[in-house]
């Protein structure tokens, strides 16, 4: 059996506050769980979404030194959605961003904490993702990568070279999963990471034990005792495994 990539789990030092934010910036809906978390969902939906990757931002205090190393791309559908949507973005608190891109069709931004987002130009393939059109990973395999989370989740992959990998849930619905080949510093602590989750009937100890047989290798982030298990994928990058559903 095979997990579901579930939700983007993203440290805040304020989630309620940046919460708003991407709610706002993607026209979802806000539901907390309690003090210190607050999920971002499509409006009207029921997590886990088939047809989404939701955004879920936990309080927790920052490092000095923080590595983006998973990003999301936004899709529009014209020039000028583009353009509005950025101008809009801007004024709930994004500020441009400078990662080294030089002359891009896309726009880089970064939310009100600094966690830094594209604004991605037209492009046909993202017609139907809805607002969110990947999750990025940036790693330095990424055939690799894509040969761990094709196994890991039951997402297909569509494409891959030594550059780029490029995975969609296997209902060809919601965002794509993106491996981008870029240096990657396993010293620092990351701030976003994936969270994926069993079928029902699915059983969590299994699944952990499966992706360990993958080379998921275990990972302290400070989690103490919780209900779920944090893994670190072959490049180092954490995940967790969400608890089994009802």
């Amino acid at each position: 059996m095979a997990l579901r990539l579930v939700q983007v789990n993203v440290k805040a030092r304020d989630d309620s506050a940046l919460g708003r934010f991407w709610a706002e910036a993607l026209g979802w809906d806000i539901d907390s769980e309690g003090p210190g978390v607050t999920n971002v969902l499509p409006v009207k939906s029921v997590w886990p979404d088939p047809a989404a990757v939701c955004v879920d931002l936990v309080a927790v205090p920052d490092p000095e030194t923080v590595k983006y190393r998973v990003h999301l791309d936004l899709a529009t559908a014209s020039a000028d959605h583009q353009a509005e949507w950025v101008a809009r973005l801007r004024e709930l608190g994004a500020t441009p961003a400078d990662v080294g891109q030089g002359d891009v069709p896309w726009t880089v931004l970064a939310d009100p904490e600094g966690n830094v987002f594209c604004v991605l130009e037209p492009r046909e393939r993202y017609r139907d993702t809805g607002p969110v059109a990947a999750v990025v990973v940036d790693c330095e395999d990424p055939r690799a990568m894509a040969r761990f989370w094709g196994e890991a989740i039951d997402w297909t992959l569509l494409e891959v070279s030594d550059d780029h990998a490029r995975l969609r849930s296997a209902g060809n619905v919601g965002p794509y999963l993106e491996f981008v080949r870029r240096p990657n510093d396993h010293d620092v602590w990351t701030r976003v990471h994936l969270d994926v989750l069993p079928y029902p009937g699915g059983d969590q100890a299994s699944e952990v034990a499966r992706l360990r047989g993958l080379g998921a290798t275990p990972a302290d982030v400070g989690q103490g005792d919780v209900s779920w298990k944090v893994l670190a994928d072959p490049e180092g990058n954490e995940f967790c495994v969400l608890g089994a559903p009802a």
